[in-house]
């Protein structure tokens, strides 16, 4: 005797699922970085004595200098975050790059704000991870 069964949709095996998942995270934690960022970089430019000021430092720039990268890079990576919780390839390869620009700058910013530096280069470390482990944008063309 046969029982006819309907066929089921073909489910995500683990990796897709994790991948999908980290997508997401990355890209809600590029929006928040971003604002984060700006906010960063409107206390530099409003107020200069916010950050503590270093002596000799190989990397040293002016503080509102620093504020107005801030706030642009803060700008572009929120942006790069919303593409990619719209699924945009763009957003994604956006995101790599600039979650990488921003891993730059926190660490040239480390004499001015170190914990908050290092917090905010392991968070981009993360999202260059969970951006870079995604393939299902590559399923999706063709290319895997």
């Amino acid at each position: 005797m046969s029982q006819n069964t309907a066929p089921r949709p073909p489910s995500a095996d683990a990796s897709t699922r994790g991948a999908a998942g980290g997508t997401l995270f990355a890209g809600v934690l590029m929006v928040v970085i971003g604002i984060l960022d700006i906010l960063q970089g409107i206390a530099a430019v409003a107020k200069d004595d916010v950050y503590a000021r270093v002596g000799d430092y190989v990397y040293e720039f002016n503080l509102t200098g620093w504020g107005w990268t801030h706030i642009v890079l803060g700008i572009l990576v929120g942006l790069a975050g919303a593409g990619i919780l719209m699924g945009s390839e763009w957003g994604r390869m956006g995101g790599i790059t600039l979650a990488v620009l921003n891993t730059v700058a926190q660490f040239l910013f480390l004499p001015y704000h170190p914990w908050w530096a290092l917090f905010s280069m392991a968070i981009s470390i993360i999202v260059i991870w969970a951006l870079a482990t995604d393939d299902t944008s590559f399923k999706k063309h063709g290319a895997a």
